[in-house]
């Protein structure tokens, strides 16, 4: 998987960036995710802020903001061609290889690490991770939702070595 990443707080160590890009490798395998593309931006608490009022409307800091990517539907197809051929679904898809983007806090992940008692690799890799699945379509808005996206983050996580303390 092609990740294309950028530190905005100049604080985000070379080995930090491996570990990014290499559970990000390690989950697009899992996910069948191999030949897509992503972004991640490293930011500050402030300007985590500015995305979550922008994107989000809500007024306050958070850990990490996915923007998933959603390519319109090319004009000469409509819903009936793609429930008619679900190959043409398959032929989108390796179309267009870029599926979002991450912009993960690091003054927030340095918070969560210390509040949850674990390392800031594990809170960085869980953001990256948690931020990866999102762009991918999993959500936690239901009881089933929640357990599917964790367990699949957690199963992740652990396999990659990242486990909890």
């Amino acid at each position: 998987m092609y990740v294309e990443m950028v530190d905005e707080t100049g604080q985000v160590s070379p080995e930090m960036m491996k570990q990014t890009q290499d559970l990000l490798d390690f989950a697009a395998e899992k996910l069948g995710k191999e030949k897509k593309e992503m972004a991640v931006t490293f930011v500050t608490n402030e300007r985590s802020h500015q995305l979550n009022l922008q994107y989000r409307e809500t007024d306050r800091p958070t850990d990490v903001i996915s923007l998933e990517y959603k390519p319109e539907m090319p004009f000469y197809f409509d819903e009936e061609d793609l429930v008619e051929n679900p190959e043409l679904i398959e032929m989108l898809d390796e179309f267009d290889s870029f599926i979002g983007e991450l912009f993960i806090s690091v003054d927030k992940a340095r918070e969560q690490a210390e509040d949850y008692g674990h390392s800031f690799e594990r809170e960085m890799g869980f953001l990256a991770v948690h931020g990866f699945l999102h762009i991918n379509g999993y959500d936690h808005y239901s009881p089933e939702e929640e357990k599917e996206m964790f367990t699949l983050q957690e199963e992740i996580l652990t396999t990659y070595g990242l486990k909890r303390q």
